[in-house]
């Protein structure tokens, strides 16, 4: 998927998340210290440590996004809180008690998975009820039809699942899994079978649904705009470890690192001592950034004389360097914009990610730089042709080394 700005999303109507409070009040879930190691297939094969000393919270109420490239640990870590993986260390309670022992079907958790695993043998009503058998009748009755028209399947009650979309059954998993209320709901990526454009209008309505029902879940996606959408705060996961936990906005302004700013999409790094003449301001959310990286993100470079191009610093930069002469490579239109890439000689470029591997020259580096509109249309973007690309400050932040 593409990144886009997290921060300029859509947030989907429906009642305000619940006031953070922290698990230690005893009223939610507590992670410390969690290590989940696999055995290897055979004796002479390393233990494979998956997670690696996670201490994380989730109030009530909460959607805590867990968020990684694959096999950095994020879906171990849902396992090991339903129960599923052993915990080699650390603890896992839920409302202050300690969960040790406790087997997957006493935890009072939900749980749902890419694919939706519903019973092709059951209708609509007989999957979202098939978790509240024991409850009566018209009781039962009810919630289904709360739920289905939560995730907007009113009146499916009766249709076979076997006919319904892709789209349409994860809605039935999502009212299955909720149909118990569940005191916490763990969500593994559920949305990545289904194309870009479902997986992005099912992302606002599951987030709409999970505050319809102030229902405390953690949601494990490797998509950074799933992520930013559904979740109230996202934990960035690399190597079994929990690098940065912070809401979308924060995340995206503030990475605490560049390995954080690296995987949301930020493209090069400057480091801030080879900007000439440009001083801290001193609002600077990190001590150290005086000696740190400014971090180009995927909407951080603009062609320069093109609209939409900002004059404000950036955050934590006295004024904005630039612009840089550049050479095109090629051109693409997505999305309302022109995204033009560009190989260019930037700052201290030898070090940023993309690097173009000496293509261009030493110290080249490999970006793209958005033109506005009218500029998209005006020309033709030919490789080998020069432009001038500059910073837009609403992409950048600042890091430390």
């Amino acid at each position: 998927m593409v990144q886009t700005d997290p921060t300029a999303r859509t947030v989907a109507q429906g009642p305000a998340p619940r006031p953070a409070q922290h698990a230690a009040d005893g009223a939610g879930l507590e992670v410390r210290d969690v290590v989940v190691r696999y055995d290897g297939a055979s004796r002479r094969d390393p233990r494979t440590t998956a997670v690696a000393g996670v201490s994380l919270d989730v109030a009530p109420g909460e959607v805590l996004a867990l968020l990684g490239p694959s096999g950095c640990g994020k879906s171990s870590l849902l396992r090991a809180v339903a129960g599923l993986e052993p915990v080699a260390a650390g603890t896992v309670r839920f409302a202050g008690d300690d969960l040790a022992g406790v087997p997957v079907h006493r935890r009072g958790f939900g749980l749902m998975f890419q694919e939706g695993q519903l019973f092709p043998h059951r209708d609509v009503a007989g999957n979202v009820a098939y978790g509240i058998a024991d409850v009566p009748r018209a009781e039962r009755d009810d919630r289904v039809r709360e739920l289905l028209g939560v995730v907007g399947l009113a009146g499916y009650e009766r249709r076979a699942v076997t006919t319904l979309s892709g789209g349409e059954r994860q809605r039935v998993a999502l009212a299955r899994s909720l149909a118990p209320r569940p005191r916490l709901l763990l969500l593994d990526e559920p949305l990545s079978a289904l194309d870009r454009g479902l997986r992005e209008r099912l992302a606002l309505d599951l987030r709409a649904a999970l505050q319809a029902t102030g229902t405390t879940a953690v949601f494990v996606t490797h998509d950074h705009d799933e992520a930013f959408t559904v979740a109230d705060r996202v934990a960035v996961m690399d190597a079994g470890r929990v690098l940065q936990v912070a809401p979308p906005e924060e995340l995206w302004r503030e990475p605490s690192s560049r390995r954080v700013a690296e995987f949301l999409g930020y493209q090069a790094f400057l480091p801030l001592s080879d900007l000439a003449g440009r001083e801290l301001t001193g609002v600077s959310p990190h001590p150290d950034a005086r000696d740190g990286m400014l971090a180009v993100g995927p909407r951080g470079l603009r062609v320069a004389g093109t609209p939409d191009v900002s004059g404000s610093p950036v955050h934590g930069v006295a004024a904005r360097p630039g612009p840089w002469r550049g050479t095109v490579v090629g051109s693409v239109f997505r999305r309302g914009a022109t995204e033009v890439t560009v190989d260019v000689a930037l700052p201290g470029s030898a070090g940023s990610a993309g690097s173009a591997g000496g293509v261009g020259g030493a110290g080249t580096v490999r970006v793209v730089a958005l033109a506005g509109r009218e500029a998209g249309e005006a020309i033709a973007w030919v490789p080998g042709h020069e432009v001038d690309v500059a910073l837009d400050p609403a992409g950048c932040a600042v890091v430390p080394a």
